[in-house]
């Protein structure tokens, strides 16, 4: 094996024995699936996640003490990534549109949408920038807590592009000037391959 690689697998094998950890209880709802791949990946430095994941303090001990009970769970990114909110003048929009499609019965939905919101400040696709462990886990996630926004999403858009899109649509602002998706240029940009 080429020296290169080892940091990499090195930091595999820490993500996932930081999620072995966090998965020893059962877990009680879907979410508490995939925000323990998140806090995992976020612990061992694989995701743009701030401190705290994105959430205040006080979201971020909730959060901690009801899925994670009894691990010691630091409040800073081990990555050192620090997202500057003042540069994302969409933030209040992003959740506004998320908060408009959530599922009333998953009591961490707020949880989600301010997670969700600071990884769409990553330069990377939305699950990468989230720490989850594949797309399809996104995908999963956003048709469990958002499934009529999600439902939109009919032609397999990457999903940053696919909540921006939403976001320009709802200001009547058409940015494309292809008559549709399937003519445009960018195409594989939108709905290329994630991996």
């Amino acid at each position: 094996m080429s020296a290169a690689l080892q940091p990499s697998l090195d930091r595999e094998q820490e993500r996932e024995d930081i999620y072995a950890r966090l998965a020893a209880d059962v877990f009680v709802t879907p979410n508490h699936a995939w925000l323990a791949c998140i806090m995992a990946s976020w612990c061992a430095g694989q995701s743009v996640l701030p401190d705290c994941l994105g959430l205040d303090a006080a979201q971020f001990n909730a959060l901690t003490e009801q899925y994670f009970p009894g691990c010691d769970i630091p409040e800073s990114a081990a990555s050192g990534s620090t997202l500057d909110f003042s540069r994302m003048l969409e933030k209040e929009d992003l959740v506004n549109l998320l908060n408009h499609y959530g599922n009333p019965e998953a009591f961490e939905t707020d949880w989600v949408i301010d997670i969700l919101v600071a990884a769409c400040l990553g330069n990377d696709h939305l699950w990468q920038d989230l720490g989850l462990w594949s797309r399809t886990q996104l995908s999963d996630l956003l048709h469990y807590n958002f499934p009529d926004l999600a439902a939109k999403n009919d032609k397999d858009m990457k999903w940053k592009k696919f909540l921006y899109k939403q976001l320009c649509e709802a200001e009547g602002l058409y940015l494309c000037r292809a008559p549709s998706c399937s003519v445009c240029i960018d195409y594989p940009k939108c709905y290329g391959a994630e991996e």
